[in-house]
């Protein structure tokens, strides 16, 4: 197996920090570089050197999760919300994904680093809140990063003992303790008894707990300012859209899971209602109230996944006894990301600094990526998997 570096999703729990910066110029954001000035010729009138251009400095208030328009910044002020939710065949239909911001897709669990994983959903509410999400399993390694920069509460189930340790590091950007058996008798959470399995003669709840994210928001006073930073690098206009600017067609966007470039998730586009539908490996992605999912935006993160487990304080293994999970390294690197809207698409480098930062992602010709406000489904296959566009 792939042994864990040191820049490791779990790393950066020991301290880790910096910044991986791709497509660095030297320049601070906002300006242009120029040719030194050089002197007149003797006996010429002085002219009056020419302006500097500027970059247009966008001052529309925004969804931070979104950016949509927000007639009133006082709506913003309030928690994030995110939803661990299985996404195995069996544990389907899925209900209150249509309502996200943000819908994440990453390693379920199993022998991820040989390819056996399947996937695990983490849709992220701040703009509107669904009335129910379901169903909710546990937490995952990489949720960490991934929201800590929004400052989310976190609707789960648990998570195994050293995810459990590892999160309580980051309680200063998250609240991730809100669990199912923390909050009963809040309305946080409900069983959904057509869910409720039974097999060889046991009970399960694990494909039947809902969680109700509106009722959640209000188990804790933190964060209620809502995200301080734009998630994404939202354009300002359409014309600014780097798929507008230099996209090439992508009808669709093919994303593999497993060994072999397998287990592919499928995104059409769709040219009445401009936007991606969504297909997992079996068919149409479909929720229980019978909505066809769909996303404005694409967003692939290629990032090298490895399958590990803390067994000593300060020190990550691969291996060993323990309960291990899968983890996706994107905590101080970078690596090779793919962007679609609209039927087109763009590629570039993404790069990542500590836990609480945020992505940036810059271009093949090094200018920076400029997305279009929407629904984002953002994908994180492994940093070696073969993305097809078509």
């Amino acid at each position: 197996m792939d042994a864990v570096s040191r820049r490791s999703a779990v790393v950066g729990a020991l301290g880790v920090a910096g910044l991986a910066v791709v497509g660095c110029t030297g320049q601070q954001p906002g300006t242009t570089s120029q040719a030194p000035s050089q002197p007149a010729p003797a006996g010429s009138t002085p002219t009056e050197p020419a302006p500097t251009p500027t970059e247009t400095v966008d001052t529309t208030p925004r969804w931070p999760l979104t950016g949509k328009p927000l007639d009133d910044p006082e709506k913003a002020k309030r928690i994030v919300v995110a939803v661990k939710v299985p996404d195995n065949q069996n544990e389907h239909p899925q209900a209150g994904l249509d309502k996200a911001d943000i819908v994440y897709v990453q390693l379920d669990g199993y022998p991820a680093a040989v390819g056996q994983s399947g996937t695990r959903l983490v849709p992220v509410f701040h703009s509107r809140y669904a009335d129910d999400v379901a169903a909710v399993r546990s937490i995952r390694p990489v949720d960490i990063p991934m929201l800590s920069p929004m400052t989310a509460i976190i609707g789960n189930t648990g998570a195994a003992g050293w995810v459990l340790k590892y999160v309580q590091h980051f309680t200063k950007y998250l609240v991730p303790m809100k669990s199912y058996m923390a909050t009963k008798g809040t309305g946080s959470y409900s069983i959904d008894g057509a869910r409720v399995r039974t097999w060889q003669g046991n009970t399960y709840y694990d494909r039947a707990v809902v969680c109700h994210p509106k009722v959640l928001a209000k188990q804790t006073s933190r964060f209620s300012d809502g995200p301080q930073q734009m998630y994404f690098p939202w354009a300002a206009t359409d014309a600014e859209v780097s798929t507008e600017v230099q996209g090439k067609s992508a009808k669709t966007v093919r994303v593999p899971w497993k060994t072999g470039n397998t287990w592919e998730m499928l995104y059409t586009y769709d040219a009445k209602s401009k936007r991606y539908l969504r297909s997992e490996p079996w068919g149409k992605h479909v929720l229980a109230d019978g909505t066809r999912v769909s996303t404005d935006n694409v967003l692939v993160i290629r990032a090298k996944q490895v399958f590990g487990h803390i067994t000593v304080k300060n020190k990550i293994t691969v291996g060993g006894l323990g309960h291990q999970e899968p983890i996706h390294e994107i905590i101080n690197t970078q690596g090779t990301f793919y962007y679609a809207h609209g039927g087109k698409y763009v590629q570039g480098t993404w790069s990542k600094g500590g836990v609480a930062e945020v992505f940036q992602f810059t271009l093949a010709d090094g200018t920076p990526l400029k997305m279009a406000p929407g629904q984002t489904f953002v994908e994180l296959p492994n940093s070696k998997a073969k993305i097809t566009i078509k």
